[in-house]
Parts: C-alpha cells; sequence; structure tokens
C-alpha cells in the first residue's frame, strides 16, 4: 500500500477532529443522542464517544475511498473478520450464491467500505441516497465499486423493477435502517421512539428470503468485523410493525457494542 492509503482512515480522523469544535450544532446532536441513548450517563464520557464517532465518520470514507484499491478479487475475503460471527450468517453471506438476501443496517461501522467488498461475493443493490451531481454519481458507480453493485435512489423506493433485479441476481439487497423518514411508524430504536420505515420488514415478510441483520464494524486498516445476529426468515402472517421492531433492536445491539463507530451527529429522532 502506498503512504496515503494505509493512513487513509487517519488523515480523514485528522480532519475531522480539526473541524470538530466549529460543528457546534452537530457536537450538540451527537453528545444529547448519546445521553439520551443510554450509551453513558457521563456527560464526559459521551462527548469523549461523541468527538471519536465524528472522527471514525470522516475516517471510513476517506478509507473507503481506497478500497478498490487495496482489495481485489483475489484478496478480499482476507480483509473480512467473521471470528464470533454466526457461522449461519456467514454460509449464507459468502457461500450460498442461489439465495437472495435482504441486509439490514445503519450508518454503523463501515457500511461504504462493506458493500465494496461483499460485490466480491455475490451482486449487491444498495439503497442510498444519490448524489445531487450527476457526474459525481456516474464517477462513483463506474470507479468506486469493483463488483457488481447497483445503487438505487432511496427517494425512488423498491419499485417492482428492483426486487425483481434482486431475486433474479439473487443478490443482496441493503437497507439502512436508521435514515430519518417523515413516513413511516413510530418505533423504538436505542431505547427511543424514531419514526422507522417499515419497507424492508414488509420486502422480508412478503418475500420469506433470509435477512442479516447487523454492521461491519473497522478492527484495522482495510479489516472489518461482521458484528450481528443469525439470519432471520419470516412468513407473510408475521406483523410488519413486530418485524421491524425486531430490525431496529438488532441493529441497536450491533450499535451499543461499538458505539464509537455509530454516526450520532445525525437527526435520527427530530420528533423529541
Amino acid at each position: 500500500m502506498t503512504f496515503l492509503q494505509r493512513h487513509a482512515y487517519s488523515i480523514g480522523g485528522a480532519i475531522a477532529a480539526a473541524a470538530w469544535p466549529f460543528f457546534f450544532r452537530r457536537r450538540r446532536i451527537s453528545v444529547d443522542n448519546v445521553l439520551k441513548c443510554g450509551i453513558t450517563s457521563d456527560p464526559r464520557e459521551a462527548r469523549r464517544i461523541a468527538r471519536v464517532a465524528w472522527r471514525h465518520f470522516a475516517g471510513h470514507i476517506a478509507e473507503a475511498l481506497f478500497v478498490p484499491r487495496v482489495v481485489t478479487r483475489e484478496n478480499w475475503r482476507e480483509h473480512l473478520d467473521f471470528s464470533g460471527a454466526p457461522e449461519e450468517a456467514v454460509k449464507l453471506l459468502l457461500d450460498t450464491p442461489e439465495k437472495p438476501v435482504l441486509l439490514v443496517s445503519g450508518h454503523h461501522g463501515v457500511w461504504e467500505a462493506a458493500t465494496n467488498i461483499l460485490s466480491f461475493s455475490r451482486p449487491m443493490i444498495a439503497i442510498a441516497r444519490k448524489f445531487n451531481s450527476a457526474w459525481a454519481q456516474k464517477f462513483v458507480e463506474k470507479h468506486h465499486f469493483r463488483g457488481p453493485v447497483t445503487l438505487v435512489d432511496k427517494n425512488h423506493g423498491f419499485t417492482p423493477a428492483v426486487l425483481r433485479q434482486w431475486k433474479e441476481e439473487r443478490a443482496a439487497l441493503t437497507v439502512l435502517m436508521d435514515q430519518h423518514a417523515w413516513k413511516g411508524e413510530r418505533i423504538d430504536f436505542l431505547g427511543r421512539p424514531a419514526m422507522t420505515v417499515t419497507s424492508a420488514a414488509r420486502i422480508a415478510v412478503r418475500s420469506g428470503c433470509p435477512v442479516v441483520i447487523g454492521s461491519f464494524v473497522r478492527i484495522a486498516p482495510y479489516r472489518y468485523r461482521l458484528v450481528g445476529g443469525t439470519p432471520l426468515e419470516f412468513s407473510r402472517g408475521d406483523d410488519v410493525r413486530r418485524v421491524t421492531q425486531i430490525f431496529n433492536d438488532r441493529l441497536g445491539e450491533a450499535i451499543r457494542q461499538y458505539p464509537e463507530q455509530y454516526l450520532w451527529s445525525h437527526r435520527r429522532w427530530r420528533e423529541d
């Protein structure tokens, strides 16, 4: 690796640390979220977690830019750590290409880098906010991802065409559950009611496809660990709200294990 590749995470974190004192509103939101979610009751510790999480976000994005150059089709498995992960989840993600999979995660760990690396295992469909610039969007789609990754604008939702592609390609459909929603249901997330989209739960109930809930967290440069439980499967008789709560609870468990890698600065609980 080059110097810039090896130290991308540290450089990104250092820039974020230098900017942290000037983001008064984001600092307040971050610390308030950490305290209200019960991650800690100590304001000093809450400030530390918020500050480290802010640096991690910038560091992760900086490192993710170099993942396509560092991680290759020949070595990608070496960059994933499944120690402690359920065997069923590992087998489903890496060695069961005949099944479409629903991946439920959040702004936790290394969601950007994980999508890139997992695309060597199977096609990926990521529901995400697209760039306002068409040029930037095309650049990312063409140069950032090495494996087969389809980016779907979250504003368009899960169209029949997207779901058809998911099943035909037997892809992994990735959904970030913790994005703020103006529509949905108020469901507990990290112990606090938050407007939550139920689309992922509806897909899981209607399709019966296996669901993996959790995150990949960073443990070393370009090395990421899966944190999550065993895969789940649902049927048409299951209640969508209950399934959504299960998704939120599982994701919350992963965040509580590694709170320094969660994006506390976003306004997840706007109704508080």
